[in-house]
């Protein structure tokens, strides 16, 4: 169920698609202080400071019979009184209906009118830079004739689509506007512009937009996506083991949030990603210091800047600007990295993992097939790329059930070496895990996995390993940091089942 709310004309509020009474105009007075300090704790004595000019010592009163009021009506914002104050968190969407507040009066919400004006004026604005369209720009300027910013707009899509004369003319426009109204002369945007039209070398700003597509069938998350939205903008990292989703969450979260970073998006997987967040906004070839170099250049600006898979900390140091959002994605958790806000993922959970299935499969199939369903996807930890794969080979099998598929698994963890292209598929993370490993954690896993237990303490570890009983604990702490097993309690670890069904079909020869 959501909930929101609008400031932009009358204050109005929303339970999914339906609209919810908001009572008496002082009554919405109350609500909407608290949502113009969205997330900061008002006191009773600033909320009426804010709803009454001149207010009586009837208005204590009257704000509690408002505070009662908006609670009953709107339960989800859990507005309860703290501390002697209160604090609201909400969606606050801009849905352009009017003048904002309609109908509240005061100096404060006067004020406020002026400030959200001036908010929605920049925001129609940076819509206007993204698009650079001619003819909603030249709407905006006759409403807006004085403002300079997108006046220089107007002229940057004017000489794109060749109309030089017409950007020049307007660059005179305004500035007998500027002398006659306010006797002062174009500021340093418009004579910029201005100056570079005449000697024929204006760039239009680039404005990246490199995320990649959202995914339809995306399922679960809502924690971790909440989690991240809420980090944002600073440094967020997502850390999991191979196939378990990082950059579909990643590449989510950006699409949800890249309305708040009107500057770009940006998508990287590289090993010298300066280079590549430089490349992105139009410097090619950049020498010296990069990080540096990418700083000055992102400096007042609002990047949403995806880097996938890092492998080392250096790679990724130093890159992060203020105002600015970086979503890390890598497979171990990089705790040498200053602020950043860790998400640690791992299989869905059972309803996201059924629900998936049935996104990539077939529900009616799965319906008939309940048990064996689960099954399989426990055989998967329930891992969102195993998930897809599987879902995708019975799709193409009309006539297989589950259960053969299942059989045919079983078959599959018995045939050693002679891995079949279609398991090899459902096992790619691992196969790609492994890569990465040391012949002595890869001998550990093997180890394990073979073993009829799925948790270990050191000790035993030690003991089934043949290693050092002083030296086993980092070899299992290696293998936890890349999500291979699950750390419990000190000293005691678990095997996930998918990777129990990799590794106890590994031999020797396999790994030579």
């Amino acid at each position: 169920m959501s909930l929101r709310f609008s400031l932009m004309g009358p204050v109005r509020a929303w339970r999914d698609d339906e609209e919810i009474d908001l009572g008496p105009r002082q009554q919405r007075a109350v609500l909407a202080a608290l949502l113009l300090n969205n997330g900061i704790r008002l006191s009773k004595e600033q909320l009426i400071g804010m709803v009454w000019d001149d207010p009586t010592p009837s208005a204590v009163m009257a704000l509690r019979t408002y505070m009662y009021k908006i609670r009953k009506a709107l339960p989800e914002l859990d507005l309860r009184s703290k501390d002697g104050g209160y604090t609201v968190r909400a969606e606050i969407v801009d849905d352009c209906r009017g003048e904002p507040l309609e109908g509240l009066q005061g100096s404060y919400f006067d004020a406020q009118r002026v400030r959200l004006g001036e908010h929605r004026l920049k925001a129609r604005e940076d819509w206007l830079e993204r698009e650079l369209d001619v003819l909603e720009l030249q709407k905006h300027v006759a409403a807006h004739p004085l403002r300079e910013r997108p006046r220089a707009l107007l002229m940057y899509a004017l000489f794109r689509e060749g109309r030089q004369a017409e950007a020049l003319d307007h660059f005179h426009q305004a500035r007998a506007l500027l002398n006659e109204e306010l006797g002062i002369e174009p500021g340093p945007e418009l004579r910029k512009v201005h100056a570079q039209i005449l000697k024929g070398d204006l760039h239009l700003p680039r404005r990246p937009e490199q995320l990649p597509p959202d995914l339809p069938d995306f399922t679960g998350r809502d924690a971790e996506i909440a989690r991240i939205l809420d980090a944002l903008p600073g440094t967020v990292g997502i850390t999991g083991m191979r196939g378990s989703g990082k950059t579909a969450l990643a590449t989510r979260v950006g699409h949800l949030a890249k309305k708040r970073f009107p500057d770009g998006q940006i998508f990287v997987r590289s090993h010298d990603v300066a280079n590549e967040l430089l490349r992105a906004v139009g410097v090619e070839n950049p020498s010296g210091d990069k990080a540096a170099l990418w700083r000055e250049k992102a400096r007042g600006k609002r990047f949403l800047i995806v880097i996938d898979d890092v492998r080392d900390a250096a790679s990724v140091k130093d890159l992060g600007t203020p105002g600015s959002a970086l979503v890390l994605t890598s497979v171990r958790q990089l705790n040498e990295l200053p602020g950043v806000t860790w998400v640690k993922i791992a299989g869905l959970t059972e309803q996201a993992a059924r629900e998936f299935f049935g996104k990539v499969f077939d529900r009616g199939r799965i319906d008939a097939e309940p048990e064996n369903a689960e099954v399989l996807l426990e055989r998967v930890s329930r891992l969102p790329t195993p998930i897809r794969v599987i879902g995708g080979k019975l799709r193409a099998r009309q006539h297989w059930t589950i259960g053969m598929l299942l059989e045919q698994m079983e078959r599959d963890t018995k045939l050693g070496n002679a891995v079949p292209v279609d398991c090899a598929a459902t096992l790619a993370p691992l196969i790609s895990a492994e890569k990465d490993l040391s012949d002595e954690e890869r001998h550990v896993l093997m180890c394990f996995a073979r073993r009829d237990t799925d948790v270990i303490d050191i000790h035993e570890a030690a003991e089934m390993s043949g290693a050092d009983p002083g030296a086993i604990e980092m070899v299992l702490e290696s293998l936890a940091d890349v999500h291979l097993i699950e750390p419990l309690v000190l000293g005691r670890y678990r095997l996930p089942h998918f990777v129990r069904i990799y590794f106890g079909i590994r031999s020797p020869a396999l790994t030579s």
